[in-house]
């Protein structure tokens, strides 16, 4: 249903409604081109989260995103536009309740978030809104919004163990060795990733005959030490006759094609190729069936990458929007690439989980996806892309893994360690303290890079990075526990802190910590501070640390909430290790009132049988009474007896001290409490030893930071620019900003800002703020006017990605009423990851000028066109492209003093000026288009500024 100003509703599927909320009500707008905005004004104080794959903070207040699958290798916060599409919002309301808003449409979608409280979808194509609640709880909103999108599929038990990956090992040689190493080192890992290096020539479905001669061998050595293996598959397939797969392909007219009805033909890894239509369920099908025979060999799981889809060599970095596929009719049947580029990730993952499926019908297919639209978990894991290696992409870690499961993707995870570039001990240690953590655990890196292997760091990395995956293995009872809750109810497995008590508003905002289930964990990202050196924000109630005798200044401190029980297995090597009959402990906490309670869900690991009932599930309950603790089950479900297995009883006290007792699972245990006196004691104890051996512990070395370039030490220091006619003031260690531009003969001001924000900036992308505003810029070269050559400064600023934001200011000698800024993003170190093309950039010239009489001035200029255009500040935003933009001048002028700021600049570089009136200024925007930039191809725009005598 498009909208007309109503929404389709989802409410009475939730048990907690907040019926007492009133209804949500979008306001429409249908313009007559077709595009449609749905503005939907929640109370002041709502908080933002979801938008799906999203870089940049959690709560998403301020932010926009575009819903368009892009190959985003090096991306930074700003990025709005990521591998993976999710037009879906959830709003958590000021007192705590919470609902969802999702734009039902596949296209191109713009979620604005940037007005307070407000929700802004658009698309160019009419679509219809549904809301989900409003409910008590953001849980209840994830349990509706799972009735129509569909839950996790329950994963294989394996998949939950950590995973080993590069880019690439390139043997099975090579790929036994690491695995091998893991077994000697005593470090827990149960898969290892081929990626596309295994294939002969890039061709999927095959192997290189002299690297992996014998793959069926080397699976069966992988699984005689309880490894997994998972292979890459891409949808770029080779155009070339007697290639097997294209020649069956184009046999059963499976390829998307152009729109004179030839195959369209893109460039990716095998060079020339044709790329499957997975909108046809015959395409569907028939990829299905090369996937069931591939999967003869011993496959255990499938990765697909690539699939946004990425091109080469494309301005767009993906095929053209005129392509045309033949989808199924209850898809939406015969339509351009723009319908359906944002699901053809996850239609190739529904596929190739459908020829798994067919394989092997005993096993639960696992396959990663990197491209997905909301939905894509029903089929498929994936992680978040092409980070970076430093500290700014650990961060960004935990909150995009939060906002995917969010958005209904719960197993999701960061490449640990980072993809591009080399990690430090320090920053590969830490991530991998809280990337154990993660749903989706797995650490990768790219070609190129040194080996990022948990042993590849020295030997303090090495205890870190095995004492955190031992703690993943013995939190798998936990984890398994939560997924299955997540497939049966639609529950995330990780969330946000502020799910213990979303009526805090201090919560609302916590990036550090998370939560598994009842599990706090609280992770530190700043190099210099371990996380048991930060003061996190708590939710209220009772919340007790605890351990596995493993605390170190590198790992995530733990706590357990009150009133809960915790499940944990042994410290296992891989998953295959663990038997039903293993001794089981419990951890609790009990709440103010005595009691706690836990679930555990166990079965085969993998297969179907738990639909038939073949599982157990177990309630504990622990009640204290008399200073009696009783432990007991209260209900169990499924066909399954108990295991015969030993129960470990551990009642937290607080301080990381605890009393155990031991017991046999399935009997009521009692523990007697020891008196207040003596618990106090214990807890004072377990502080104080715990404190000495925080102290005793040697933290990760890290290497010092490589020298900055020749001049780098004027990059703390401010610079005045002063020469001609001006006087500027230049801020190098803050986004290279000018903060003032004074014109000394008109003594007038046309920019003046503070130091952090505003005044002159630069992006390097479409989005507000993005990367370039704020980095530190270093001085490579330094002219002043006394030595002969005109007064210029030029910087350059890393804004990540390979690429650099370089700028020279100049006041021009021969000239020196100019003010001359010519500014470029240059390529460096873009990785062979994205055939040698960045992420999509756009260079946006972003000055703030200063109104000393705002109701006096007007930016005026001759149009391409020949039109004359004067815009006041009643127009509030305005853009102007094509033959409307201004004719290589525009100029702010002051009526008032009769002076104007002329700005020119050659409109072959500038794509669109920008207009936007603020409070006592105005910003005047010039746009580069947007596109990849290479080492031969970079982005630039040279501008000037002169002041002017008006009439």
């Amino acid at each position: 249903m498009a909208c007309s100003g109503s929404t389709r509703r989802r409410r009475r599927e939730a048990p907690h409604d907040g019926a007492d909320m009133p209804a949500v009500v979008p306001v429409c707008e249908v313009a007559a081109g077709g595009s449609q905005k749905v503005v939907i004004k929640l109370p002041p104080g709502t908080s933002f989260y979801g938008t799906g794959e999203a870089s940049g903070p959690l709560e998403r207040t301020g932010k926009r995103v575009f819903t368009w699958n892009t190959d985003a290798w090096g991306f930074g916060p700003g990025t709005t536009s990521l591998y993976q599409s999710h037009p879906w919002v959830l709003a958590v309301l000021p007192d705590g309740k919470a609902l969802g808003v999702l734009a039902d449409t596949t296209r191109r979608c713009e979620i604005d978030l940037r007005q307070e409280s407000t929700i802004k979808f658009s698309a160019l194509s009419a679509y219809p809104v549904i809301t989900f609640g409003p409910f008590n709880t953001p849980a209840d909103v994830m349990t509706s919004l799972s009735h129509a999108i569909g839950t996790v599929s329950m994963p294989p038990k394996w998949s939950l163990g950590y995973h080993q990956c590069r880019w690439s090992y390139d043997s099975s040689e090579k790929v036994l060795k690491v695995v091998r190493t893991f077994r000697e080192k005593d470090i827990p890992c149960d898969v290892v990733w081929m990626d596309i290096d295994y294939m002969d020539g890039f061709r999927c479905f095959t192997f290189d005959s002299i690297r992996f001669p014998d793959p069926i061998s080397m699976v069966d050595d992988l699984h005689s030490i309880g490894c997994k293996a998972i292979w890459m598959l891409d949808p770029g397939i080779k155009k070339e006759e007697g290639y097997f797969v294209y020649d069956s392909g184009s046999k059963s007219d499976v390829w998307i094609q152009k729109a004179d009805g030839s195959p369209f033909v893109g460039e990716v890894w095998p060079g020339d190729c044709v790329f499957p239509d997975y909108t046809s369920e015959k395409t569907r099908a028939w990829w299905a069936s090369l996937v069931k025979d591939f999967i003869s060999i011993g496959v255990d799981g499938i990765w697909n990458d690539m699939n946004e889809p990425a091109v080469f060599k494309t301005t767009t970095k993906t095929m053209p929007e005129s392509n045309i596929h033949r989808g199924d009719a209850d898809i939406g049947g015969v339509q351009n690439h723009s319908y359906y580029h944002n699901v053809y990730g996850m239609l190739m993952a529904r596929s190739t989980y459908k020829g798994m499926e067919m394989g092997n019908a005993a096993k639960r297919p696992f396959v990663l996806t990197r491209a997905g639209f909301i939905g894509s978990q029903r089929y498929a894991a994936t992680w978040t892309g092409d980070n970076l290696s430093n500290w700014e992409h650990l961060h960004m870690s935990l909150p995009m893994v939060l906002q995917l499961g969010l958005s209904g993707q719960p197993l999701s995870g960061p490449d640990i360690g980072g993809f591009a570039g080399n990690a430090t001990p320090k920053l590969f240690g830490r991530w991998m303290g809280v990337g154990a953590l993660f749903p989706f655990s797995r650490g990768h890196t790219e070609t190129g890079s040194i080996d990022h292997e948990p042993w590849s760091f020295g030997k303090e990395c090495e205890e870190v990075c095995r004492l955190a995956l031992l703690r993943r293995y013995r939190l798998l009872p936990h984890i398994y526990t939560l997924f299955y809750h997540s497939h049966t109810k639609g529950i995330p497995v990780a969330t946000p802190v502020f799910f213990a008590d979303t009526q805090d508003p201090e919560l609302r905002k916590v990036e550090t910590s998370f939560l598994l289930g009842p599990l706090l964990v609280c992770a530190s990202t700043l190099p210099n501070k371990g996380a048991h050196e930060y003061a996190h924000k708590l939710p209220k109630g009772i919340w007790l640390s605890f351990d596995f005798a493993d605390s170190h200044p590198d790992l995530p401190v733990l706590y357990l909430q009150g009133g809960a029980i915790l499940p944990v297995g042994l410290p296992i090597k891989h998953v295959s290790e663990a038997s039903l009959e293993d001794d089981l402990s419990l951890i609790i906490a009990l709440n103010e009132n005595g009691k706690a309670e836990g679930v555990l869900f166990e079965d085969a690991g993998d297969g179907y049988a738990f639909t038939q009932g073949d599982y157990l599930l177990t309630y504990y309950i622990a009640e204290l009474h008399s200073s009696v603790v009783t432990v007991k089950i209260l209900k169990s479900e499924g066909s399954w007896k108990r295991p015969k297995r030993n129960l470990k009883i551990n009642i937290l006290l607080g301080g990381g001290a605890m009393i155990s007792t031991d017991g046999v699972d399935g009997e009521v245990i009692h523990l007697t409490m020891p008196s207040e006196s003596v618990v106090s004691s214990l807890v004072a104890t377990s502080e104080f030893e715990h404190k000495k051996r925080m102290e005793m512990i040697q933290p990760i070395p890290d290497i010092e930071e490589p020298s900055g370039q020749e001049g780098a030490e004027l990059s703390k220091i401010p610079v005045d620019l002063k020469s001609g006619d001006w006087f500027l003031k230049i801020v190098p260690w803050i986004g290279g900003r000018i903060i003032s531009m004074a014109h000394i003969p008109s003594d007038s001001q046309w920019l003046h800002s503070r130091i952090e924000i505003n005044g002159y900036e630069e992006y390097s992308g479409a989005e507000y703020r993005s990367a370039g505003c704020t980095e530190e810029y270093k001085v490579i070269r330094r002219h002043l006017e006394q030595s002969g050559e005109e007064e210029s400064i030029c910087m350059e600023g890393d804004i990540g990605g390979g690429l650099v934001l370089q700028r020279q200011i100049s006041i021009l000698k021969d000239n020196p009423k100019i003010v001359q800024i010519d500014s470029s993003i240059q390529a460096r170190s873009v990785g062979a990851g994205s055939g040698g093309f960045s992420r999509l950039v756009c260079l946006r010239v972003h000055p703030t000028f200063t109104l000393l009489h705002p109701t006096e001035v007007v930016v005026a200029f001759t149009a391409i066109n020949g039109s004359k255009q004067e815009i006041s500040p009643e127009a509030g935003e305005i853009t102007f492209e094509g033959d409307l933009k201004p004719n290589g001048e525009w100029m702010l002028v002051d009526k008032c003093v009769g002076l104007s700021l002329v700005n020119r600049f050659n409109p072959r570089e500038v794509s669109k000026c920008f207009v936007h009136w603020g409070t006592g200024d105005v910003n005047m925007e010039l746009w580069s288009e947007e596109r990849p930039v290479s080492n031969e191809t970079p982005l630039r725009i040279c501008h000037q500024y002169e002041v002017q005598q008006t009439t």
